[in-house]
């Protein structure tokens, strides 16, 4: 878990959700390094026993809550695996690119978007992310030669969204770019996004007006799955906290 954390913090991703497990898990292996040194503390002194007992009934609440975080989380997953009534747009939420190209979980974003595309032929197709630093080309713009390259989807239907540096971003530039072409939030809406990702997506959504939002999941391999699932309940509680939702 800290090694994971520790290369998304050297690649830029600092954030609630990735330096939380870090500072976790740097308890638990000081927790390991000094038992030994921490029990015979504990057996010396009734209130750092009693602090030491406190801590582990305080981990066991959390540890509930967290198992109620993916319960729901696995419900909205199957949910979203149903099929989706006419949507007037789909809005595909960035996640990332290295070297021009996708990374591996937008890629699975954009593979997820491309059927949804092609069988609904009238929705608005937004593609969403901006530039990164160093990067020649926005998120956006990777994102749309993605599906035009590997789905043949017309340029010409997708309007890049370039700006946005976070999902809350991702979906108030969307709605400016609805609301040029005379879409309404009110409307059904698809947006997709990681299978992780979809109930703090759909919280912004509509925390910021969007009605009838449609959530698309793209699976996360599963040699990543449980960290990100792990991860993204940080980022929850992040946005809770900063208000997004």
């Amino acid at each position: 878990m800290m090694v994971h954390c520790a290369i998304l913090m050297a690649v830029g991703k600092i954030d609630f959700g990735s330096v939380m497990p870090f500072l976790l898990g740097m308890v638990f292996v000081a927790h390991g390094i000094f038992w030994h040194t921490i029990k015979r503390l504990i057996r010396q002194n009734r209130w750092l026993s009693r602090l030491w007992y406190a801590l582990w009934i305080l981990f066991f609440i959390w540890l509930i809550s967290f198992g109620v975080f993916v319960y729901a989380l696995q419900q909205q997953i199957k949910q979203s695996a149903k099929p989706i009534p006419d949507v007037a747009a789909i809005i595909v939420l960035g996640s990332g690119t290295v070297a021009g190209k996708p990374t591996p979980t937008l890629a699975k974003r954009l593979d997820t978007a491309a059927p949804i595309i092609n069988s609904q032929e009238n929705a608005q197709v937004i593609t969403s992310g901006g530039m990164g630093f160093g990067q020649t080309y926005s998120e956006a713009n990777i994102m749309a030669n993605y599906l035009h390259e590997t789905y043949d989807i017309p340029l010409k239907r997708i309007v890049q969204e370039g700006k946005s540096t976070s999902t809350a971003e991702n979906l108030i530039y969307s709605q400016e770019i609805l609301a040029a072409k005379g879409i309404s939030i009110a409307t059904p809406i698809a947006i997709v996004t990681s299978d992780f990702h979809i109930i703090r997506a759909e919280s912004i959504a509509r925390h910021q007006g969007y009605l009838q939002p449609m959530m698309l999941a793209s699976s996360t391999p599963l040699s990543i799955r449980y960290n990100a699932w792990f991860r993204e309940y940080f980022a929850f509680i992040s946005g809770w906290l900063f208000g997004e939702y």
